[in-house]
Order: C-alpha cells, then sequence, then structure tokens
C-alpha cells in the first residue's frame, strides 16, 4: 500500500471491481473474508467522512475520497483486520474500493498516515501510542529496503524535533514552522517566516507529506531559493528544463561534482540536505536536477525526494515531527 501522511483514509482495491487499475497482487475478495464487516450508514465512523453515502440497498456506508493529483477512489466503508507481519489490528475502518483510478502505481490500495480522525494512527492510537516513523532510500541508487516502524520503537533517539502546528481548519495534515533556508552555509535572504505562515483562515503554512514527491515551495521561496542555487552552482554546465524543473545541469562524464550545500531550517531543527536529496538523475546520460518546484497556492510541501534517507518520526502525543539523518540503516 502506498503511505501518505497527506491523507486519512486507509483503502484497498475490492472485487468486484467497477473499475481498478492494475495492480502487482490478486484484488482484494471481502466476500472471502470472515472478518470483514460493513459499516451501517447510521453509524457516527460513517459520519465522520467528508462526503458519506448510503447504499440503500443494503443501508451500508459509502465513501469517496480524490486526491491533489485527480486520482480518486470510491466504494464500501468497511472494519477489517489489518496484520502487519505478527501484529493483528481488528476493526479497522478501511475503504473498499470498487472504483479507483488515478497513479497508484501497481500498489493495492493506500494506508492513510495522516492527523485526521479516520486515519490509520488516529483508529490505532492506543495500540502503538500515537508514534511512527518511516524512512525512505534513495529511489534510484539503493539496494537497502525503505522501512515503517509504529509505537514506541519508531522514535530515534537521533531525531532533532520540530513543534506540529495545528490547523482548525484541515486537520489532515502535519503542518510544521520553516523559518528559512540556507545555500553553502549563508540563509537566502529573500526566504523568511512570513512567506510560510499559517494564516487564520486556514491557508498558507508547510507541511511534511510522504505522498508528494518533489518539494514545493510557495513561489517567491522557491524563486529566491533557485536563484542562490544557481550562484552557488555557477560552475556547473547548465542543461535544458526537465519536466517541472527549471534549474538543471549536464553532469556527463564526472564522477563527482561539488555542489552548495542545503539546510531547511524548521524551529527548533536544522535539517541539512545530502545533495541526492536536492540534485537528482532525470535521465541515464548525466542530466540532473535541482529537485525543488514553485507552487502557485499558499500551501508549502515538503515531498518524499527531500525526506530520502533520515527517519522522520511522527510523535503525536508530543505534537512534534523528527527528523534523524542516516536513518535507513
Amino acid at each position: 500500500m502506498v503511505l501518505d501522511t497527506g491523507s486519512d483514509i486507509v483503502w484497498l482495491q475490492c472485487a468486484p471491481c467497477k473499475k481498478c487499475y492494475s495492480q502487482s497482487d490478486p484484488v482484494f475478495d471481502p466476500r472471502k473474508s470472515s472478518s470483514y464487516a460493513g459499516i451501517p450508514c447510521d453509524a457516527p465512523i460513517c459520519r465522520r467522512l467528508d462526503s458519506p453515502g448510503c447504499n440503500s440497498r443494503k443501508r451500508t456506508c459509502l465513501y469517496q475520497v480524490s486526491y491533489g493529483d485527480g486520482s480518486f477512489t470510491t466504494g464500501d466503508f468497511s472494519t477489517e483486520t489489518l496484520t502487519f507481519r505478527r501484529t493483528r489490528v481488528a476493526r479497522v475502518a478501511v475503504g473498499c474500493g470498487h472504483d479507483n483510478q488515478g497513479l497508484f502505481v501497481g500498489a493495492a490500495g493506500l494506508l492513510g498516515l495522516g492527523r485526521g480522525k479516520l486515519s490509520f494512527p488516529s483508529q490505532t492510537g492506543r495500540r502503538f501510542n500515537r508514534k511512527f516513523s518511516y524512512c525512505l532510500v534513495d529511489r534510484s541508487a539503493s539496494a537497502k529496503p525503505s522501512s515503517m516502524l509504529f509505537g514506541d520503537k519508531a522514535v530515534s533517539r537521533t531525531a532533532r524535533f520540530t513543534p506540529l502546528i495545528s490547523n482548525p481548519r484541515l486537520d489532515t495534515f502535519y503542518y510544521v514552522e520553516l523559518l528559512g533556508i540556507s545555500v553553502g552555509g549563508t540563509r537566502v535572504p529573500g526566504i523568511t517566516a512570513s512567506l510560510f505562515k499559517l494564516d487564520p483562515t486556514g491557508s498558507g503554512g508547510v507541511i511534511v507529506d510522504s505522498g508528494t514527491s518533489v518539494t514545493r515551495l510557495t513561489r517567491p521561496a522557491y524563486v529566491s531559493l533557485r536563484d542562490a542555487f544557481r550562484v552557488g552552482a555557477g560552475n556547473l554546465k547548465r542543461a535544458a528544463d526537465f519536466s517541472l524543473f527549471d534549474t538543471c545541469f549536464d553532469l556527463s562524464g564526472k564522477t563527482e561534482v561539488k555542489v552548495p550545500t542545503v539546510v531547511l531550517h524548521f524551529r527548533g531543527a536544522d535539517v541539512s540536505l545530502p545533495a541526492s536529496n536536492y540534485l537528482i538523475p532525470v535521465d541515464t546520460s548525466g542530466a540532473f536536477c535541482f529537485a525543488f518546484a514553485g507552487t502557485m497556492s499558499g500551501l508549502s510541501i515538503i515531498g518524499n525526494i527531500q525526506q530520502q534517507g533520515f527517519r522522520v518520526v511522527y510523535d503525536l502525543g508530543g505534537s512534534r515531527i523528527g527528523f534523524a539523518p542516516r536513518g535507513c540503516a
């Protein structure tokens, strides 16, 4: 399943499919499960959905979720026992999706790890003490597996923590305070905390999201960051823009290059990124791009390319997020 800290609902594709995308494993068939149960339409948990529906024939709850990239899932909202290795978790509310479309590339579904009431960490709060973490290995270079931990052992001793801030209007997202960014050891002058403020109407702010790949910064912050990086990398040969990237380099024929350091300054935690977290290969012939992008929306997102190699710790009881470097070992 896709691990997504930017959404709440846990769901998987279910037979019979009205429309399913192709997945690597067999599609789950609830008719063969003795622990699967529909949720009545009048159950309080059904009313917690953003847009609940009701199957009038069976009087059972229906769900639908759509994502920022246009992907969506819809089907029966139900309960089922989930087993992770040897740990059984009974009666987790999950979506059984009979109509699912989008960019879920082979996965059986999605494990919603957001802060909202229906997410997996919220539903299993007591069991795992409202703590989890993951470490994502470098997608292009690693033979090691990525890993996910639940419970007290998820909290790394070497993590630097930053407080979570809450958005009363949007309970799903993990908001953090980004105060500035340094390039080559110097604070970028155009990047101030005010560009990332969560305003009283609930817009703006910065979230940490495992389900977004490229970090997106509000446009003025991105332009300042990019310009500072271009100056620091002035000795490198430029290459053509690629997809959403406007700062690319031709590193063909080189075995090593010197690039400016990039440090994200969160409240209470400076996160120094390895170069492979911000200069990424986009083809096989030596083109690398600066893996940040601007966004016209006020919401900035710390994506998973920038999280590679860190154990990212979500401690909901302590209302904080931590970053532990070299956390995949």
